[in-house]
């Protein structure tokens, strides 16, 4: 069967349901067909084909798979409207003259949203309404106020207003489809003993985006998905990559690739060579993506912004050879060949090099800044009381 758009799916579930064995063909394999293409050529021409061995199906993930995949891509189209309506309050609002994206780095952030919600309300005062700063905000409640001065237009307060309706139905929909993701995804884990027999150690702190999943612990929830692998432990992989890999191909589909090659090519993440005579004619990425091979070049990105670890390693010498586009690409291959070996071996991620979290750097640096202290002003364990505990505890012993 040739996949066209949509139209293949009712007619595919339909025959693998009364036992058929259904081969998926991607339409690039079946369309270079000679003279006028009709509908019983190109049936003509692909029955040909499969019997020369000419064609491969294509991956389709599995059914528990391809639900999650359903609530996460209708998560994703959700955000995408949300983020329009965001541009939309934001120009409006500069048309009012209340330049909130000046002096706010998030219009729908803690002190963009409360602003906002007392506009709407009725407090058209800007000292008022730099009043609801957060103490976090750098802006000073004076800067805020000489940046929102109502010029009085009525038409785009309306039109503000709708905006700012339409962003809060968004959100309550992102938190039902988020509670629906939860659901399905305890109930994978609960109907499966060797998931839910492994317990996740506490992890040390990662920056969350404001867009994750709210109301799940990813960390305990990919643990036990993945069977005991902790994919989190890979620096730059965060929420979002993890839920990508979830609802793009899950466990039993990575294990259907063979090779970690043929996990990176399926991805478009390895070099399509094109070799005659022995001579190496070309040796590009071949052309699309994914969502899941977008997923690992944003991780790889990351990556390259860090300050130490094995990959961001990586990540410089190939950044420095042949620029970052280039790095992109090859870090975001080695990331899909790490993941390969770890899910479908049921390895730990062991780096010749071991990454710090934010928190263990954080006492890290206390640690090392102590032992300045008492380098520095010579100091020893009877000046700080620390004889004293000493000899108690040896004295209990």
């Amino acid at each position: 069967m040739e996949s066209t758009g949509t139209y293949w799916q009712n007619l595919f579930s339909a025959l693998t349901g009364f036992g058929f064995d259904v081969i998926l063909v991607n339409g690039r394999q079946t369309r270079n067909i000679k003279g006028k293409k009709t509908d019983i050529k190109d049936c003509q021409w692909i029955q040909k084909l499969h019997t020369l061995g000419l064609l491969s199906s294509s991956f389709l993930p599995d059914s528990t798979t391809d639900i999650i995949r359903t609530y996460s891509r209708h998560r994703q189209n959700i955000l995408k409207q949300s983020t329009r309506t965001v541009l939309k309050m934001s120009k409006y609002l500069r048309l009012m003259n209340m330049r909130l994206d000046v002096v706010v780095s998030d219009i729908v952030g803690l002190t963009g949203t409360k602003i906002i919600s007392a506009f709407i309300g009725g407090e058209k005062s800007g000292e008022k309404l730099a009043g609801h700063r957060h103490y976090n905000c750098r802006k000073s409640e004076r800067e805020i106020t000489k940046a929102l001065q109502y010029n009085g237009r009525d038409d785009y307060f309306f039109a503000l207003r709708q905006e700012w309706e339409t962003y809060l139905h968004l959100q309550n929909q992102i938190i039902e489809i988020d509670r629906q993701i939860k659901e399905h995804l305890e109930e994978i884990i609960d109907n499966d003993d060797n998931k839910k027999q492994h317990v996740a150690d506490k992890k040390p702190y990662k920056r969350k985006n404001k867009n994750t999943i709210r109301g799940i612990d990813m960390a305990q929830i990919s643990y036990q998905y993945f069977e005991g692998v902790d994919l989190m432990a890979i620096e730059g992989i965060n929420d979002a990559t993890i839920m990508v890999i979830i609802s793009e191909i899950g466990l039993e589909g990575v294990k259907k690739f063979g090779t970690s090659k043929q996990f990176t090519s399926w991805l478009r993440l390895a070099p399509n060579n094109k070799i005659s005579g022995g001579k190496v004619l070309s040796h590009h990425l071949p052309k699309g993506s994914n969502r899941l091979k977008i997923a690992f070049r944003l991780a790889a990105n990351a990556i390259g912004n860090l300050k130490e670890g094995h990959l961001a390693d990586f990540f410089r010498r190939i950044n420095y050879k042949k620029g970052r586009a280039t790095a992109i690409s090859a870090t975001a291959r080695k990331l899909a060949v790490i993941i390969w070996n770890m899910l479908t071996k049921g390895v730990q991620y062991s780096p010749p090099k071991e990454y710090m979290f934010l928190d263990q750097k954080r006492k890290l640096k206390l640690v090392n800044r102590i032992k300045r202290n008492i380098a520095k002003f010579e100091l020893k364990p009877e000046d700080v009381g620390l004889a004293l505990v000493y000899n108690s505890y040896y004295l209990y012993l």
